[in-house]
């Protein structure tokens, strides 16, 4: 417990298909199927890996000079791979990425996150089946994050990364905000919003703890004052009859 992250450092199935990374037992059969899987990543796939970025949940429609176009802005590309099926030629809805620097990567991964292209809102993310040790892909059962609440969603990603578990104990943590900027980098995005999330609750409640004093008080007041009224009728009543 003491080594959780929002963010996973190492793909675990199990860990992932948990909502705060803490389950010790399979919910679902992809789980298992994740678990029992020996993934080997692509071969033949060339590049710098830690140069490159995913991107996702593009519009069938649009094509590799339309990335060229949109990503180009964040620094020089070295080269786009948008995948496409093999029988058709159609495009799957991803692609991947490369840059020259390291820091337009950083830049495109920062800004071009939910960026709209071609009516669609795209996910943007660093490439994990070379970098992320133990990864497996969604089609073995593995991934990161999921669009349907009902169906197989994955956490520890940048879209769905972990939530705090209930029972961690009060530490130190750099993904909360302290330590070096370079290790707070994570939190630039959507992520940042999970991160405030408790905070801001506790504001807002504490906001609300007045305004329900005020009105509990309001409330006793009324019940007095109508009290008071009913045995001032009361007494003029018995006035009137004597």
């Amino acid at each position: 417990m003491n080594d959780w992250a929002p963010i996973a450092k190492e793909y675990d199935p199990l860990k992932a298909g948990s909502i705060d990374g803490t389950d010790e037992e399979p919910h679902d059969r992809a789980i298992w199927r994740a678990m029992l899987a020996r993934y080997v990543p692509n071969k033949g796939v060339t590049g710098d890996p830690h140069l490159t970025l995913f991107v996702a949940r593009l519009n069938l429609q649009t094509t590799e000079e339309k990335l060229k176009e949109v990503f180009s802005r964040y620094g020089d590309i070295r080269k786009i791979r948008l995948v496409r099926d093999l029988v058709t030629g159609f495009s799957k809805g991803y692609a991947f990425i490369e840059y020259k620097e390291e820091r337009a990567l950083l830049k495109a991964h920062r800004d071009a996150n939910r960026l709209v292209i071609d009516q669609h809102e795209i996910f943007v993310d660093f490439e994990l089946e070379r970098t992320l040790k133990g990864w497996i892909p969604r089609r073995l059962g593995g991934g990161f994050g999921g669009k349907k609440e009902s169906g197989q969603l994955r956490f520890g990603g940048r879209d769905r990364p972990f939530r705090k578990p209930i029972n961690l104990p009060n530490m130190k943590n750099d993904f909360y905000g302290e330590g070096s900027a370079e290790k707070r980098n994570w939190s630039r995005d959507g992520t940042r919003d999970w991160r405030t999330r408790d905070r801001d609750h506790e504001r807002s409640r504490d906001k609300r703890w007045p305004e329900r004093e005020r009105s509990w008080a309001w409330g006793e007041s009324e019940r007095e004052r109508d009290s008071k009224e009913e045995r001032s009728r009361g007494r003029e009543r018995k006035d009137r009859d004597r």
